[in-house]
């Protein structure tokens, strides 16, 4: 009897566990979560057919039932901003849910970059970060080519603490402050974006229909097979070639980290630079040292070594001690060194540096140094170095399935329509600069299509303008970036309720990823206050709008209230042409609000472009300081 009673109890406590795990939840849909206010609120997910659903929020009750195939939704009516509270779903509760606006932001790299990419720059930010009420949900990255997820493979609501904000969008976090300064609403945000991501990745293909080749692309890569013999090829290739390199480098056989190593005749060569101006150009490995010395006591500080930006991989040593390796060029190396690495007198620095194509170097005009406690020891200058290997071959190159077209939107973007949000943020374009005149269609497509799913006509749609790189041309030229960014200018100009955030001042002309994000998030976050609350906010610098001829000369017309120019000595950034001739330099002026440019030999002038290059030098802007947008009258 009594095995009885136990085995029943048993089959008790089964049962209500069945009953629990019967609810499934989006990932989004979980404990710290942001709801949007002002929108009817969809609650959805999963059970048996057939079984009752009841949500409890706010001391109301909401009931479904689940469909044949488990699917279940409950709208909610729309609240106010506040929290936090909880909700119930049948047995399962989430706590700590705020109501505010909710902000999807997407795009690649630079929307992606993490706030501990930046702490150089704001070091009190990641320190004083801690509200409640401005919170992330970082969707994983994945890819999808055969079917449109209905959810994602994890992700969590976080709030904003010193540990949490190291991995937050720098963008969206800077806007997010100011939007929750602007106002006092709870701010969530959803990060969708992806390194290296053309905007067809994120693009399905039902609007992709006007690009046969995308379309045969995303098809191609439904194959898991194909997949996985282009990854394992790839990767084999790949192994192979630096196992070779490692098998060759006289400096990891001789050890050319260590300390005490004889480097008496090794070559010497200005840091930063290129070794590839001294020796002929090599795919390799090349070693660096630098000798230091440092006062007593050295050993009982850590430090902070910072080595800019290197062409390509580096692993770096202190004292023959690895203190950090970085396995591609962009990210910066920012290494922190551990107490009792370094030591009272002689020091060596020693930095193994790997480049499978392209020209090796030191990237110029970064920070190179030694910080301890308060003082920093400048790192440019002289260095020894001598080559390790020489390949007979460039580094296998690589497919980058997951930026192929539609895997994106399948995996990142299509199990989130069902989540309200306020707005969405773009920072995208840099990997569609190879063909930029497809950009505005492709642009303005996917704002039509994304609106479409999230059944929001006019949801706001804030567009981030490349920034200016590269290094800056003596005369005037084509450039592709410069193409992007007029059709990212008239995408904002032709599509309603968007804005443009110029940035065309705040690049570095050697990182794609520039570190000023937090005037990146104020110029989205003055974009977002216009359009979403206040007509009246100056969002943006001067807009171009119109062109009159008289003579040689060409008068622009700028848009009203955009035209109160900010006074300069003397206007750059100018180019004029006339017919069957070329873009060649102009003289401009400031006559009331409006801007007359010239050039003494061009006698019938027909267009004018501003700031029309990869790195360009135009100093036009309003009295609050925000930059004229690039742009073309042709």
């Amino acid at each position: 009897m009594n095995k009885i009673k136990f085995f029943s109890i048993i089959l008790f406590f089964i049962s209500i566990c069945f009953v629990d795990a019967k609810i499934q939840l989006p990932a989004l849909v979980s404990d710290g979560m942001v709801l949007q206010r002002g929108q009817k609120i969809k609650i959805w997910g999963q059970a048996d057919s057939g079984e009752k659903v009841e949500v409890n929020f706010q001391n109301k009750k909401y009931n479904t039932v689940a469909d044949n195939s488990g699917s279940w939704k409950i709208t909610l009516p729309e609240m106010k901003s506040g929290g936090p509270f909880t909700m119930t779903i049948n047995e399962i509760i989430l706590k700590n849910i705020l109501i505010g606006d909710v902000y999807l932001c997407s795009g690649q790299s630079n929307m992606e970059l993490p706030m501990r990419r930046v702490k150089t720059l704001y070091p009190q930010e990641l320190q004083n970060a801690d509200t409640e009420n401005i919170r992330f949900f970082t969707v994983p990255q994945k890819y999808n080519f055969k079917i449109a997820q209905e959810n994602l493979d994890g992700g969590v609501w976080q709030e904003t603490t010193p540990q949490n904000i190291q991995n937050f969008s720098a963008v969206a976090y800077f806007f997010a402050k100011e939007m929750y300064q602007y106002n006092k609403v709870p701010v969530g945000i959803i990060n969708s974006s992806l390194g290296g991501s053309p905007i067809q990745a994120w693009m399905d293909e039902s609007s992709l229909k006007k690009y046969p080749e995308y379309i045969i692309e995303a098809q191609k890569w439904r194959n898991d097979e194909l997949i996985s013999q282009t990854e394992s090829s790839e990767k084999a290739l790949s192994k192979a070639w630096y196992a070779e390199l490692d098998n060759l480098d006289a400096g990891i056989k001789n050890h050319w980290e260590k300390f005490d190593l004889n480097d008496f005749d090794w070559k010497k060569m200005n840091v930063p630079g290129s070794w590839e101006d001294i020796e002929k150009p090599f795919d390799g490995s090349i070693w660096f040292r630098k000798e230091i010395f440092l006062p007593k006591g050295a050993e009982k500080n850590t430090a902070f070594l910072n080595l800019g930006r290197i062409k390509d991989a580096d692993v770096t040593y202190i004292n023959g001690k690895k203190v950090g390796n970085v396995t591609y060029e962009y990210p910066p190396r920012w290494y922190d060194i551990p107490a009792g690495v370094l030591k009272e007198g002689k020091n060596i620095i020693a930095v193994r540096i790997t480049n499978g194509s392209g020209k090796g170097e030191f990237i110029k005009d970064k920070d190179y140094f030694l910080q301890i406690r308060s003082e920093k020891i400048d790192l440019k200058g002289e260095w020894k170095y001598k080559i390790g290997a020489i390949m007979n071959r460039p580094a296998p190159g690589q497919t980058f399935i997951r930026w192929k077209p539609t895997g994106l939107y399948n995996a990142m973007l299509n199990p989130l329509i069902q989540y309200p949000i306020k707005a969405v943020l773009w920072y995208q374009g840099e990997s569609n600069t190879a063909k930029p005149l497809e950009y505005q269609d492709l642009l303005s497509t996917m704002i039509v299509d994304w609106r479409n799913k999230w059944n929001q006509k006019s949801l706001p749609f804030f567009i981030v303008q490349l920034a200016n790189f590269m290094e800056t041309k003596s005369e005037p030229a084509e450039s592709n970036w410069a193409e992007l960014r007029e059709l990212q200018r008239k995408v904002s100009q032709t599509i309603p309720n968007t804005g443009l955030a110029v940035t065309i001042d705040i690049g570095e002309w050697n990182d794609i990823h520039p570190l000023n994000k937090k005037e990146v998030g104020k110029r989205l976050s003055l974009q977002a206050e216009k359009i979403l609350f206040d007509k009246n906010i100056i969002a943006e610098g001067p807009v171009y709008q119109s062109i009159k001829i008289e003579g040689n000369k060409i008068i622009l017309s700028f848009k009203k209230e955009t035209d109160n120019f900010s006074s300069v000595s003397e206007l750059k950034g100018f180019a004029i042409k006339e017919k069957e001739g070329i873009f060649k330099w102009a003289k401009a002026k400031m006559e009331g609000n409006k801007i007359i440019v010239w050039n003494d030999e061009i006698k019938n002038p027909i267009a004018v472009r501003y700031a029309w290059a990869d790195n360009p030098e135009g100093n036009l802007k309003n009295k609050n300081g925000l930059p004229a947008s690039p742009f073309s009258t042709e």
